[in-house]
């Protein structure tokens, strides 16, 4: 006889009337066709109309705790005519079993779910729908029942603790199919649902315009400064790079109302789609590799590298997951992280609408999800803007008595010249102990600033400072706690990019290492070039970081494949010259790409060698969390392939909210707002590291961004 099956426990809890009862029902009905489904009601053994609290400590016993150990639940209908228990009654254990009603996820029960989803709704509509069905029987008790709904989750907040929480007016089938696909991503749900069909994938519609648009023109155009999330990523060296194949596409992506967003924080992946919003405990990249890369069906056409899948930004503060556990643990469910006013650790989002441009083809591709009604109208509009807009104009001088311009932002240091100088010869200590080979060693300017404009202020960066994998990703605070940010980026440097699956699953990190300003004369700026080329120094900092590269891509690589085709190259921006090496690999078959990422991650650039023991050193010597900067940002396409930057030459600005503004600082009047910008800076500490050097090249690595907001290196 073979044993009975363990469930996978699902509670479907919420308020009255909020539609759990339905939800439940769709649910189990989408589930049958490929799973033995059961369901229990609470409102089957509820003792009378007192009885919500009575009810719980039985329905642990009876229900929940014999059904998760694979056993029948036995217990009795409550006969609600005469006030007393009713008919005895089974509940077979099942490949899943749907447990619904209020109560249905208390505390008591939670050690023994696999899930639990909180059905929102406003009170009016709940009561209004609840007595439009039920209103000769629950009319005369509503208030009775609500409050001690109120009492259990005054004890216990159950809506806080889900790790799912569903949109209770949307239509029961439509919100079911949105909570399977929630679970798919959820630990321990994957190897059961992978008998449930996954929705096929998305269908886009495209219009092709025969020219190769300006990106940021375009960006405008489609409404990218005004979107509530949205992504410009462009090599805005692309008229002046020998590499042309590296910088040849810019791409847009934009949110629109039915676009997932993901978001981490503290432990916690949470994830805004459709009619349901998910949060996973645990690492972020196990998350990633639930999501990413999309089925191959489907995939195989779309505009540029880049198959609509996820875009954004992973911050540095996802190195817990570098070969150490998560530093967040997971409790009995995820925990809200509170009000924190900071970013989220790792944001990504699914573009509903887009573009790419090829810039060697000479095309633009604007490109939308083909069951978007107003796709075709937000194109049409799109190429009217770019058709009607004016060309750029010199900047004309401020008419007689116009407003002053907003002074620059005047920044801080993190850390002293002295403190910075004090850091350095203590990562040469950790050094000379052999506790660690190379310290890349950061500290950040801050500043805040009234009336910040982010996306006039990339324009000017991105157009004083060309390089190859510049980005603005603008994201408004989302369901996560915490801010919203943007950032306007102008880095060089690639983390990392993969191929697709149908060409290879090819591997490529580009790590720099060794900086020299720009000079003044041409004869002065081929001597600074020369002199980095010949830097004994430099060359064993940037070969160190590509040994470091090659064995993050060693992890997953199929033996033999592993090459560093460039070593200790010169490539030139208008600040700085940096030292640039390649390294490639392709991808063992099987791997989730995700796991390589995390491999990889963060870019062993930014944190020295070896990685995890060299992080440790940085933890303690750093004087606070770096945040987004040197983390990585850009596309993980949905046919496997992804393409991302190291987030330096990266301004971050973050709103601030008016309770944080110390007092005469927050801007006046209506829609002044106040924001917080920070810039990381740091460099590689060697053994024979000269720290006055050291601390040269981090106000060089400043120049780029300071000297475009008009702003000064701050006094050391």
């Amino acid at each position: 006889m073979n044993p009975a099956p363990t469930p996978l426990i699902l509670a479907i809890d919420g308020r009255s009337g909020a539609g759990k009862t339905s939800l439940a029902v769709e649910t189990a009905a989408l589930l049958r066709p490929h799973l033995s489904v059961s369901v229990f009601h609470l409102d089957s053994v509820y003792p009378g109309w007192d009885g919500l609290a009575a009810s719980l400590p039985g329905y642990v016993q009876d229900v929940v705790s014999p059904l998760s150990a694979g056993r029948p639940a036995h217990w009795r209908w409550w006969d609600w005519t005469t006030g007393a228990p009713g008919a005895a009654d089974v509940t077979a254990p099942a490949d899943v079993v749907i447990l619904e009603g209020v109560g249905a996820g208390h505390r008591q029960a939670r050690p023994h779910m696999h899930a639990v989803a909180w059905v929102a709704m406003e009170d009016a509509e709940r009561k209004r729908r609840a007595l439009d069905r039920d209103g000769e029987t629950f009319a005369a008790h509503w208030d009775r029942w609500a409050s001690q709904e109120d009492e259990y989750l005054a004890a216990d907040d159950v809506a806080d603790a889900a790790w799912l929480t569903v949109d209770g007016h949307a239509a029961a089938p439509s919100a079911a199919a949105d909570l399977v696909e929630g679970l798919r991503s959820l630990p321990g749900w994957d190897a059961a649902l992978a008998l449930v069909p996954a929705p096929g994938p998305d269908r886009w519609a495209h219009r092709t315009l025969p020219t190769a648009v300006d990106p940021r023109a375009l960006f405008a155009a489609s409404g990218g400064p005004d979107a509530a999330t949205a992504l410009l990523l462009e090599s805005s060296d692309r008229d002046v790079t020998p590499a042309l194949e590296r910088s040849r596409h810019s791409l847009i992506g934009l949110a629109t109302g039915a676009s997932p967003r993901a978001e981490h924080r503290a432990g916690t992946t949470t994830v805004q789609g459709g009619h349901v919003m998910v949060r996973r405990p645990g690492g972020f990249f196990p998350w990633l590799a639930t999501v990413w890369p999309d089925s191959e069906e489907g995939q195989g056409s779309g505009p540029g590298p880049f198959r609509p899948g996820w875009m954004g930004w992973i911050g540095y503060g996802i190195k817990r997951e570098a070969g150490s556990p998560d530093g967040a643990s997971a409790p009995e469910a995820p925990q809200a992280a509170g009000a924190q006013h900071t970013p989220p650790e790792a944001l990504l989002f699914r573009p509903g609408r887009g573009a790419a441009v090829d810039h060697v083809a000479g095309t633009t591709v604007l490109y939308w999800r083909a069951d978007d009604p107003d796709g075709p109208d937000w194109a049409d509009r799109t190429v009217h803007d770019l058709e009607s807009a004016a060309p750029p104009t010199s900047p004309t001088p401020p008419a007689p008595g116009a407003p002053a311009a907003p002074p620059p932002p005047t920044f801080t240091l993190r850390d002293s010249r002295a403190e910075y100088l004090a850091k350095i010869r203590t990562a040469q200590d950790e050094i000379v102990e052999g506790n660690t080979y190379e310290v890349c060693l950061t500290t950040q300017l801050e500043a805040t600033t009234e009336d910040f404009d982010g996306w006039s202020t990339y324009q000017r960066l991105a157009g004083a400072n060309r390089a190859p994998f510049t980005l603005y990703l603008r994201a408004e605070a989302g369901a996560g706690a915490g801010q919203g940010a943007e950032i306007l980026s102008t880095s060089p440097e690639r983390f990392l990019s993969v191929s697709s699956v149908a060409t290879g699953s090819w591997l490529v990190t580009e790590p720099i290492k060794g900086t020299r300003p720009r000079g003044g004369t041409d004869a002065e700026d081929r001597a600074l070039a020369a002199e980095l080329a010949a830097s004994v120094k430099d060359r064993a900092e940037n070969i160190m970081i590509t040994d470091l590269a090659r064995n993050d891509l060693s992890r997953f690589a199929v033996p033999g494949t592993l090459a560093t085709t460039r070593v200790c190259a010169i490539e030139s921006y208008p600040t700085v010259h940096q030292m640039v090496s390649t390294v490639t690999a392709q991808l063992e078959p099987g791997v989730p790409r995700a796991d390589a990422l995390a491999a990889a991650f963060p870019p062993g650039s930014m944190t020295g060698a070896p990685k995890i023991s060299t992080m440790d050193l940085l933890e303690r010597l750093e004087a606070g969390p770096r945040g987004i900067y040197s983390g990585v940002a850009g596309y993980l396409s949905a046919d496997g392939a992804a393409d991302l930057n190291v987030l330096i030459r990266t301004l971050v600005a973050v709103p601030v909210p008016a309770d944080q503004l110390a007092p005469g600082t927050a801007a006046a009047g209506p829609g002044a707002h106040a924001t917080h910008l920070s810039l990381g800076v740091g460099g590689a500490i060697t053994a024979d590291s000269d720290p006055e050097e050291e601390w040269d090249e981090v106000r060089t690595k400043a120049h780029g961004v300071l000297r475009v907001l008009g702003s000064a290196f701050p006094d050391a």
